[in-house]
């Protein structure tokens, strides 16, 4: 299984930025994405990647706010996050479906520890 490590997270108030990162224990062409959870709401997946070619993917939430981009020479993939709103608060899951090209629903298989992200008004 892949290892996923996540860093960044932190404070902001509503419109600040933020950038958080996952270094993978090892790197291929797979699906990688930044899933988020808040205090009873239902986990949503924000962002993905297809790491072969760096084709990106966001939920409609986060769309023009977010981007996710990559460093294969690191393992790493970074979540740059601005104008944050209050409704981005969650915790910040790194995760990979090592069978998926990210143009179909992926099916996380791996999961990092996280890192909280918390935005106020």
């Amino acid at each position: 299984r892949v290892q996923l490590a996540e860093s960044g997270g932190g404070s902001v108030q509503a419109g600040g930025s933020l950038k958080i990162s996952c270094v993978a224990s090892e790197y291929s062409d797979y699906c990688m994405g930044w899933v988020r959870q808040a205090p009873g709401q239902e986990r949503e997946g924000v962002a993905a990647i297809y790491t072969r070619i760096g084709r990106a993917y966001y939920a409609a939430s986060v769309k023009n706010r977010f981007t996710i981009s990559q460093d294969k020479a690191k393992n790493t993939v970074y979540l740059q996050m601005n104008n944050l709103k209050p409704d981005d608060t969650g915790m910040y899951f790194c995760v990979t479906d090592p069978k998926s090209t990210c143009h179909d629903q992926p099916d996380w298989d791996d999961w990092g520890q996280g890192t909280q992200v918390t935005v106020s008004p």
